[in-house]
Parts: structure tokens; C-alpha cells; sequence
């Protein structure tokens, strides 16, 4: 370090291995002279005194300059022990050296660079300057006002130190401070006396609460040691409550799936109930249409049994023709306002024999048919089981 600090000579550890003052002596002067060219130390070292001034006075130097404290008997030993001492001034030149290198190092690099500005660290000396501007102006101002008052404060004052003392004002003062402080005195003491109480009562209350803990922990002990009377019957029970609970579980379970399958039962009987109603529906549209056919082929049979009773009377007027024509006098009818004679014979017409006939036929052939359907619709109502629907038609069984 030190020649890297340009000392002009080499130092080895081997010099020191026997006190060298003359050498540790001339260290020192050029450290100080390095550290502040400046300096005056007083460089004269032969007598002991002067040794012990010299060592005094860098140490004292180091300490207020530099901040470096210096053990002051390892340097006057002037051996092994003063090299570790001077190694404190030396590293501390040393690193400031380097440190130097290494920014004139960046500012080499950093001429191309432009000057950067960096505001953000200097936001909190700001505020510290703000707070301290406000607080000498508040100062100030309260200074200012203090003087104001000094010319009459000037006087009191003057006549308060111009005043004599008075021996028994003072004597007066002092017995009622000594009186007070007596007292206080008093209520520590008092209050001293009273906690020394309540800490006898409190360890009382203690000892009291530790035998009712042991009290207690034993019967704890015997009780977990004795077995119950009542434990072999609690056993017991709780042993047919398992079982009961399992008997409970399983009834619960059969009633539960019981109950599904009446639900699923219930939908199928009204599914089968609405596909009845649907067939029913169907067989009575069926026998709609088929009475309306049957009407259309009644109609259709009337008007060919009219057409045989036209010819039939057709004939007939001949048969009449042929005969000798007897008229007869009727009764007159007044006929609506005029006067009139309905003239006819007594001879009753064969056609509504035959229409009486045709009628009988007909009414025959429906009830036929109807008792044929009715008896298709009972059949359908056994097989399907479905005795409670109440149908339109009344079913007559054989």
C-alpha cells in the first residue's frame, strides 16, 4: 500500500521485528504530510518525552481529522503491533485513492454522455429545507417579539437583582418544599407498605389455588382410575342402539325403494289409463263415422223403397182408372178467408204400410249394430282392466 500511496522506500514486516521507533516515527510524519501537507507536528523524537508528544499529537490528529482512532502504546512499542495501527491510516488513503481512479475512470467514459440531472433523489432535502426555512422565519418572528419586550423586562429584571434577599422568605420557602417532599416521601412509603401487603395476600390466594389444583388432579386421578357402575349398562345400550340404528337403516332403505316402485306403478297404471282414453277415444270416432255411414245408406234404402211405392201407385191409379169413379159430396171447410169443398175418396194408400215397414227395418239393423259395438267395446274394457272408466255406452253381457 504504501508504495502504491508513492512512499519512496520499501517496508518490509522484517524491520519491525525488533522496536523501530526512528522508522514508525517517519511513517507517521509522512502520512500526516499526505493526508494535510499543511500540518505542523512537532518532528523531534530523541528524547522520551518527545516521543511521547509526537505519538500524542498524530493520534490526536488521526481522531479529529480523520476520524481514525489510534491505540497510542502499540505505536510507541514501535514493533509488530504499531504495523496494525498504521495500516488503518494507510488503507483509509489507499481506498480513497482508488476510489478516485475509479471515477475519473468514468468520467472518461461518461465526456460523451450528457449531463444527467437525477431530481428524485433530492426531494427529501427539499422538504428538510422547506420545514427549516418555516421553522426560522417562526423563530424570527417569536425573537422579534421577545426583543420588543426587553425594555421592560430590562427593568424588572434590574430591580429583581437590585433587590436584597430576605433570609426568612427563603428559610419560609425552603421549609414548605422540604415539608412537601416529606410528604411524598410519606405516600411512597405508605404505598410501598401496602404493596408488600397486597403481595402477601396475592401469594396467600396462590398457595390457596395450588392446593385446590392438586385437590382436584387427584380426584381426577381416582376418577380415571375407577370404572363406573353405570358403564357396563351404558355399554349394553349403546350396543343395541348400534343394532336398532342398523334395523332403522335398512327398514328406511326398503321403504324408501318401496316407494319408488309405487311411484313407478302409479305412472305405468296412468300411462295405461291415458292410452285406454286414447282407444276410446278412437272406438267412439269409429262408431261416429259408422252411424253416419249408416245414416247415408238408411237415406240412400228410403229413397228406393219411395221410388218402388211411386210405381206401386202408379199402378194402382190405373187399377182406379179402370174402376168407375163414384164421386161424393163432402163437408164444406172454410179454407183462410174463402169458401171451398175438399172433394176425396175412402180408399187408404198401401205406401205407408211399406214406409212403416222400411222404419221397423231400420231401427232393427241399428240396435243390431249398436249391440254389435257395445259388445266390442266390453271386450276391449276386460282385457285392459279397466272396469272404472265410465264409458258412454251401457254394455249388455250374454
Amino acid at each position: 500500500m504504501t508504495r502504491a500511496l508513492g512512499y519512496p522506500r520499501l517496508i518490509s514486516v522484517e524491520n519491525f521485528r525488533s522496536p523501530n521507533f526512528p522508522l514508525v516515527s517517519e511513517v507517521l510524519i509522512w502520512l500526516v504530510k499526505r493526508y494535510e501537507p499543511q500540518n505542523d507536528i512537532p518532528i523531534d523524537v530523541e528524547t522520551e518525552q518527545d516521543r511521547v508528544f509526537f505519538i500524542k499529537a498524530v493520534a490526536q490528529f488521526m481522531a479529529t481529522k480523520a476520524h481514525i482512532k489510534l491505540n497510542t502504546k502499540r505505536l510507541y512499542q514501535a514493533d509488530g503491533y504499531a504495523v496494525k495501527e498504521l495500516l488503518k491510516i494507510t488503507s483509509v488513503l489507499y481506498n480513497a485513492m482508488k476510489t478516485k481512479s475509479i471515477e475519473s475512470t468514468h468520467l472518461g467514459d461518461d465526456e460523451t454522455v450528457p449531463y444527467k440531472f437525477d431530481l428524485g433523489s433530492k426531494i427529501a432535502d427539499l422538504k428538510i429545507a422547506r420545514q427549516l426555512a418555516s421553522e426560522i422565519t417562526s423563530k424570527g418572528a417569536s425573537l422579534y417579539d421577545l426583543l420588543g419586550k426587553e425594555a421592560e423586562l430590562r427593568e424588572l429584571r434590574t430591580a429583581a437583582i437590585a433587590r436584597p434577599l430576605e433570609i426568612n422568605e427563603t428559610e419560609k420557602v425552603l421549609r414548605t418544599s422540604i415539608k412537601e417532599v416529606l410528604e411524598q416521601v410519606q405516600k411512597m412509603k405508605d404505598f410501598i407498605s401496602n404493596s408488600a401487603s397486597d403481595e402477601a395476600n396475592l401469594e396467600s390466594k396462590i398457595d390457596k389455588r395450588k392446593q385446590e389444583l392438586e385437590r382436584t388432579q387427584k380426584r381426577l386421578q381416582t376418577l380415571q382410575t375407577v370404572r363406573p357402575a353405570f358403564m357396563d349398562e351404558y355399554e349394553k345400550i349403546e350396543e343395541e342402539l348400534q343394532k336398532q340404528y342398523e334395523v332403522y337403516i335398512e327398514k328406511y332403505r326398503n321403504l324408501f325403494y318401496l316407494e319408488h316402485l309405487l311411484e313407478e306403478h302409479h305412472r305405468n297404471e296412468q300411462l295405461r289409463f291415458e292410452e285406454a282414453e286414447d282407444t276410446l277415444r278412437q272406438m267412439q270416432s269409429k262408431l261416429r263415422e259408422e252411424e253416419d255411414r249408416l245414416q247415408k245408406t238408411g237415406n240412400s234404402n228410403e229413397d228406393t223403397d219411395s221410388e218402388i211405392q211411386e210405381d206401386d201407385g202408379s199402378d194402382e191409379m190405373e187399377d182406379d182408372d179402370k174402376r168407375p169413379i163414384k164421386p161424393r159430396v163432402g163437408r164444406g171447410v172454410m179454407m183462410q178467408g174463402r169458401e171451398g169443398r175438399i172433394v176425396g175418396t175412402m180408399h187408404g194408400g198401401e205406401s205407408e204400410v211399406r214406409e212403416k215397414k222400411y222404419e221397423t227395418i231400420t231401427t232393427i239393423n241399428k240396435q243390431k249394430h249398436l249391440h254389435n259395438n257395445d259388445s266390442l267395446i266390453c271386450d276391449f274394457i276386460k282385457k285392459n282392466n279397466t272396469n272404472y272408466i265410465q264409458l258412454r255406452y251401457n254394455c249388455h253381457f250374454s
